[in-house]
């Protein structure tokens, strides 16, 4: 199964390490999926890691850790030309590597903008906790 998870969802993971976010990181690390994700969104992550907002709740070296382990253990693919598919132009880029990917899933925490578009190509968009109940 192939699943890119959005960037909202690997930091949640990162923050909270018993929370469903961290679920759905630890059944990848498992092999219960394959991730897939793309430098712009890695990218996106390191950067969000720096955020003075977010600093005092992970330390350096656990989110150097987490971006060292996708770079290493994900399939980074090199999305083709980016669509207006959602109205966020973050998601877009989800939506980009998924078709790359011929991802299965998009999970995200983003309440507008991707989750509205419900299913794109053969890809579908679903919460934490639709992907959760589904992985059980």
């Amino acid at each position: 199964m192939h699943v890119v998870l959005d960037t909202d969802i690997l930091l949640a993971a990162l923050i909270s390490p018993a929370g469903a976010p961290a679920r759905i990181y630890e059944a990848w690390q498992s092999g219960r999926f394959d991730l897939f994700t793309g430098e712009e969104q890695i990218e996106e992550l390191a950067r969000v890691t720096h955020d003075p907002t977010i600093r005092p709740l992970i330390t350096g070296s656990e989110a150097g850790r987490t971006i060292n382990q996708i770079r290493a253990l994900a399939t980074v693919v090199t999305p083709g030309r980016r669509r207006a598919v959602s109205t966020d132009p973050a998601g877009d880029v989800r939506f980009a590597i998924a078709a790359s990917a011929d991802a299965d899933y998009i999970v995200t925490g983003d309440k507008s903008g991707v989750l509205d578009v419900g299913k794109h190509g053969r890809t579908r968009t679903l919460t934490v906790k639709q992907f959760v109940a589904f992985l059980r």
